[in-house]
């Protein structure tokens, strides 16, 4: 189930001038493969919820349409407050991912504990030498 203060938490992380694609952020509240959640739970975001949502861009680095401009076949606020930020679109109207796609950092995962060993110590074989019985 998405947890949406999780999700206003994480979005909120993303400084300007870099994007997340709703995959990327999906996998991060620990839904991978499942974008499209995050890209409903962003869209019915209350509008008292302040959260940079122009920073979350598809897998492609382009912004995906809004329900209220499907007919218009633009969205053109996202792409003002982006490249007022910095963000700069291809002549296709994509954005390098490579360039700006936000890498989180400051929280270190924990240590994965260590596989046991394929076999036990006292079961190695150690051939016994001459002299040694």
């Amino acid at each position: 189930m998405l947890h949406k203060p999780s999700l206003h938490k994480l979005v909120r992380r993303i400084p300007k001038g870099k994007v997340a694609t709703y995959g990327q952020l999906a996998k991060l509240i620990g839904l991978p493969r499942h974008a499209r959640h995050v890209g409903n739970a962003l869209a019915n975001t209350p509008e008292n919820v302040i959260i940079p949502w122009h920073r979350v861009v598809n897998a492609q680095g382009r912004i995906s349409l809004r329900r209220a401009n499907w007919q218009s076949g633009s969205d053109d606020l996202q792409r003002i407050l982006l490249e007022s930020e910095g963000v700069i679109f291809d002549g296709s109207g994509r954005i390098r991912l490579g360039d700006y796609q936000w890498i989180p950092t400051g929280r270190a995962k924990a240590a994965q504990p260590q596989a046991p060993s394929p076999v036990a110590p006292h079961l190695v074989y150690r051939p016994i030498l001459p002299g040694q019985r």
